[in-house]
């Protein structure tokens, strides 16, 4: 017997070019929400964001102040993220900006669960 599974992927531009790391990066995570939930309302089971979601794709710039927006992985963006994975029994592929130690970056893929637990990571 054959499943279908529903996949789908949000990309889209950034929200706002002005204000600071954090309010860039808030911005575009407030962008996202809406789009979340219509994906999981048309009942997608596996959710893709792109790379470095949360803000302009800069690491071509190689600007140090983009290191503002590096969490930890799992972190605040992949526990707020579980909330909807869980909700909609969706697993979320989540592109972050993660910091392991000062100094150590990694554009990082959290991947969380439908049950909205939390993965693993690719780097």
């Amino acid at each position: 017997m054959s499943r279908i599974v529903k996949c789908a992927h949000i990309q889209m531009s950034n929200a706002r070019s002005d204000g600071t790391v954090a309010q860039i990066k808030e911005a575009m995570i407030e962008k996202h929400i809406p789009m979340v939930k219509e994906a999981g309302e048309k009942g997608v089971n596996i959710l893709c964001l792109q790379e470095i979601f949360y803000g302009p794709y800069f690491c071509c710039e190689q600007d140090i102040k983009w290191y503002e927006s590096a969490e930890k992985v799992p972190g605040p963006t992949t526990e707020r993220f579980s909330e909807y994975a869980k909700k909609y029994n969706m697993v979320i592929i989540l592109p972050v900006y993660e910091v392991t130690i000062d100094g150590v970056y990694y554009n990082t893929a959290a991947v969380i669960d439908a049950n909205g637990e939390y993965l693993g990571k690719f780097r």
